[in-house]
């Protein structure tokens, strides 16, 4: 099981040298993959009224890739986004900003995509969040074509492309595809599509019936359940002996990966989210 961190996005805010510390200190101690979370915009509260969502217009979000393309000049690590909000963006405009981060770290990434559940987001960037979960199967389906494919052509509801390709291609042909969510539509598009996932319950019954409906999906698209990775996260806590029984309730569950994330720890900056993470080493170490 390769051990990995989530990016603490909103709480290192804008600073470019904080960004640079953590990169350099998170591959400096062995984790094998970063992961950060993808926001464009946050939502004003004050004028939408009544707002419960976990972010608004004060949370810092750095955009993924091109945060990947600093990482990937100063890290070795596996960069993973988890997720990029894909039907808020355009498809051709993803499958090449994902072949740059994969070309830039010499084939060390993962595409994490999902559909997201901000709708203010969605309206800024010009695109429909009512039928959002019909459009990301036919998004992946042509993100590995344009990465496969010297020269595409579809004619698709929401995409069109005639005789275009991209250069250059990708490392990897096709960049893996993961995918989110926590519904059963979710799971099954799991199955019939994606090359791993990101459970949103912890090990136990949620997920054991999650594994199933991923499992019957694959099974029925022709594809063995076996080769689906599945990334588990933990959050980080003073109770060390509960942390690493978390950790192997995920590697116990199958786990291919697993991210540590120290944000809302109430760690102060930095420098104390990079000790927590090498205490974590100390405690469930970072090699497969």
């Amino acid at each position: 099981m390769q051990i990995g961190v989530v990016f603490p996005q909103s709480e290192l805010g804008g600073d470019v040298g904080a960004l640079r510390a953590y990169g350099e200190a998170v591959d400096g101690l062995g984790f094998g993959h970063l992961l950060a979370y993808d926001h464009v915009v946050g939502a004003d509260p004050t004028v939408h009224r009544g707002w419960a969502g976990p972010y608004d217009i004060a949370t810092t979000f750095h955009e993924p890739f091109v945060m990947f393309g600093f990482l990937a000049a100063i890290t070795s690590l596996e960069l993973v986004t988890g997720i990029i909000i894909l039907p808020q963006r355009q498809t051709v405009l993803v499958a090449k900003q994902a072949a740059e981060v994969d070309l830039l770290t010499q084939g060390r990434f993962r595409l994490g995509v999902g559909l997201g559940w901000n709708a203010v987001e969605y309206e800024a960037l010009g695109k429909s969040f009512g039928d959002r979960g019909r459009r990301l199967g036919p998004q992946i389906e042509l993100l590995r074509r344009l990465w496969t494919e010297d020269s595409v052509t579809h004619d698709g509801p929401d995409d069109t492309i005639t005789g275009a390709g991209l250069a250059p291609p990708p490392v990897q042909r096709p960049i893996p595809v993961w995918v989110g969510g926590q519904s059963d539509p979710a799971y099954r598009r799991i199955g019939r599509l994606a090359d791993g996932w990101f459970p949103q319950v912890p090990p136990g019954e949620h997920l054991d019936r999650a594994l199933g409906i991923v499992a019957t999906a694959a099974t029925d698209a022709g594809r063995d359940p076996a080769t689906i990775g599945m990334e588990g996260r933990v959050g980080w806590q003073p109770d060390h002996d509960l942390f690493v029984h978390q950790v192997e309730r995920w590697r116990s569950a199958g786990a291919t990966h697993v991210g540590i994330n120290t944000m809302g720890a109430g760690l102060a900056g930095v420098d104390d989210h990079i000790a927590a993470l090498a205490t974590a080493t100390q405690l469930v170490g970072v090699a497969p």
